[in-house]
């Protein structure tokens, strides 16, 4: 539900029209956020930085956030922290969701020694953003406002999957689609404390997931001093059934 009398999505509109931006002027990130923080300051940083990649006609992510075609093609994204206005008669057709990956398309699992592994990591992030559950019940995927928590924007880079439980904590999970090593306590301690400063309201929990075909006894060590953290490691199974004649 919107925070105001307009979503998010509306206000973007407001905000390039405000400004005055023309074609071909740039626009950084933190100019946008300046004039979110001074209309309308009830709006998280990370919605509106979502809502930048939503309307940039060539960001990947913008698959994830429901970008509607024609309404929501803005901005051309110049680099992490830079836009302009979209221009059709110059600029690459806007990305869409059909543009993303189709499972179908890609290749089959690999088989490591122990079993079947996911062929990439996109493939273990759709299936887990469907699925949340398996991890712990009454999980669900973050929504607001069509932004939703895969691939989420945080700081300059991309969180998995950001979950919110059924207390209403939040849950940053990181994917590995074969073997999860110590680095990435590093990496998961970094976005819980993002969520934590730029979106979490300050009694609202953060904890870390981190998924992976197995989990490195050096992780293990490393999570070990980590309360707020739980490691999973997965597995896949294929079942044949004969089918019988007609």
């Amino acid at each position: 539900m919107p925070l105001y009398d307009r979503p998010v999505r509306q206000l973007m509109h407001d905000m390039a029209s405000d400004v005055g931006l023309k074609k071909r002027d740039v626009i950084s990130r933190n100019q946008v956020l300046e004039w979110f923080a001074q209309k309308y300051p009830k709006v998280k940083k990370c919605t509106v930085a979502a809502h930048l990649l939503r309307f940039s006609t060539n960001a990947p992510s913008r698959v994830h956030y429901s970008a509607k075609p024609g309404q929501d093609d803005l901005f051309f994204q110049i680099d992490g922290g830079h836009f302009r206005l979209y221009d059709a008669d110059a600029d690459p057709a806007p990305i869409r969701a059909e543009d993303a990956p189709d499972s179908e398309q890609l290749e089959p699992p690999t088989e490591p020694e122990g079993g079947l592994e996911f062929a990439y990591e996109a493939d273990l992030r759709s299936f887990l953003s469907k699925n949340l559950h398996i991890l712990e019940p009454g999980l669900r995927l973050y929504e607001d406002e069509d932004i939703r928590g895969i691939e989420f924007p945080a700081g300059g880079r991309f969180i998995d999957l950001l979950a919110v439980d059924r207390a209403g904590g939040y849950v940053v999970i990181e994917l590995k689609v074969s073997k999860g090593y110590d680095r990435v306590v590093g990496q998961l301690l970094r976005y819980m404390a993002w969520i934590k400063e730029d979106l979490a309201e300050p009694n609202q929990a953060v904890r870390g997931m981190i998924v992976a075909r197995s989990i490195s006894d050096d992780l293990r060590l490393a999570s070990s001093l980590a309360p707020g953290i739980d490691l999973f490691e997965y597995e896949l199974r294929v079942a044949v059934s004969k089918v019988p004649r007609r």
